[in-house]
């Protein structure tokens, strides 16, 4: 297939997608911010008043959802990439992974935080396989890092691909969380091999 039919069957795909209309709507930078929130009502994960931290945010509809739906929280959105202003959120471009960036989240927040999101996603090869493990290693960057910085009663909300590490990933989070769930959410594609993690719950 040619890549110009591939780029028409996309934007055929994207005007058709009901979560893509919402959110031109609705004001949100991308229809990611309907997987966030029904993980919300399902799980209730945010509230007013919280100290959250949102990985891989760019173009930032998750934190823009959360800055919506709460009243003087304190938000960090971080990314590689540049995110474009959004208010009330503060935005720390960097790698996530790298011990700086980490040390420059804990220094912003001078406590523990109550949530943390991340949608992150490595670059796809178009290899279900490899897409899969180098999400998973952000995944567990993400858990590892929640153990550091969240609260014992604090959530966790983590992308992961199904694949070859999935039950490795699933038993990282069960050594760290009492509870952990798996969720896909409707507005996930139903073609996409993405789910979430809801983790609650530190172990001591």
């Amino acid at each position: 297939m040619s890549k110009n039919k591939i780029s028409k069957n996309w934007i055929n795909k994207q005007k058709r997608d009901i979560y893509v209309r919402k959110s031109l709507v609705e004001g949100y930078r991308s229809r990611a911010a309907y997987k966030l929130k029904e993980i919300d009502e399902k799980f209730k994960i945010v509230k007013n008043g919280i100290y959250l931290i949102d990985l891989g945010a760019a173009p930032g509809s998750w934190s823009q959802y959360v800055n919506k739906k709460t009243k003087n929280s304190k938000i960090l959105a971080i990314d590689i990439l540049k995110i474009k202003k959004i208010e009330n959120i503060q935005n720390l471009e960097g790698d996530f992974t790298d011990f700086k960036t980490q040390e420059q989240i804990k220094e912003h927040f001078n406590s523990k935080v109550d949530v943390i999101l991340s949608d992150m996603a490595a670059n796809t090869t178009g290899n279900k396989n490899i897409d899969s493990i180098k999400t998973g290693e952000l995944c567990k960057e993400a858990i590892f890092f929640a153990k550091d910085i969240l609260k014992k009663d604090g959530k966790l909300v983590v992308k992961f691909f199904v694949g070859s590490v999935f039950n490795e990933i699933v038993k990282i989070a069960r050594e760290f969380f009492k509870e952990v769930k798996i969720y896909k959410p409707k507005a996930s594609r139903k073609e996409s091999k993405e789910s979430y993690l809801i983790c609650r719950y530190l172990r001591n």
